[in-house]
C-alpha cells in the first residue's frame, strides 16, 4: 500500500505583490508523478469554494519546495530563489523522487512570473 501524507500547495499568483494563498491536500500518494498531482491540483482550485476567481484561472505549471517538516525556512515570503536544480519538482518524477514527504510546503506557480521575479527580486505593495 502506497503511503498517503498531508502536503500543503501555495498558490503564487504574483510574486512581487506576494499574493498567494496556501491549499492543504490530505491522503496525497507519494507514488503519482509531478504530472499527475499538477493535474489533480489545477482540477481542484477549479471548483475550490472559498478561492478567488483569480487563483482558479492563473496559468500555474511549475512547483517547487519551499520547505520540508523539521527543516529551515527561506526568509524569502513567497517562495525562495535558491536551489532550483534541487528544489523545482521535475513532470517525470514521482513526489516521492522529488523530494516529497509528510508535512511538505510546496509553492505552485508560473514558470515565466518566477523567472521575471528571480531576474528582479522587487517587491511592491
Amino acid at each position: 500500500m502506497s503511503q498517503k501524507v498531508t502536503v500543503t500547495v501555495r498558490l503564487v499568483r504574483s510574486f512581487q505583490h506576494r499574493n498567494f494563498r496556501p491549499v492543504v491536500y490530505h491522503d496525497v500518494i507519494l507514488d503519482q508523478t509531478v504530472q499527475e498531482f499538477l493535474e489533480h491540483i489545477k482540477n481542484d482550485i477549479a471548483v475550490r469554494d472559498g478561492l478567488p476567481p483569480p487563483f482558479k484561472k492563473h496559468s500555474y505549471d511549475t512547483m517547487k519546495i519551499i520547505h520540508q517538516a523539521h527543516g529551515s525556512k527561506t526568509n524569502e515570503l513567497v517562495v525562495g530563489l535558491e536551489d532550483d536544480n534541487k528544489l523545482i519538482l521535475r513532470s517525470g518524477q514521482t513526489l516521492r523522487e522529488a523530494g516529497v514527504a509528510h508535512e511538505t510546503e510546496l509553492a505552485l506557480f508560473c514558470d515565466a512570473d518566477y523567472r521575471q521575479y528571480k531576474d528582479n527580486p522587487v517587491s511592491t505593495w
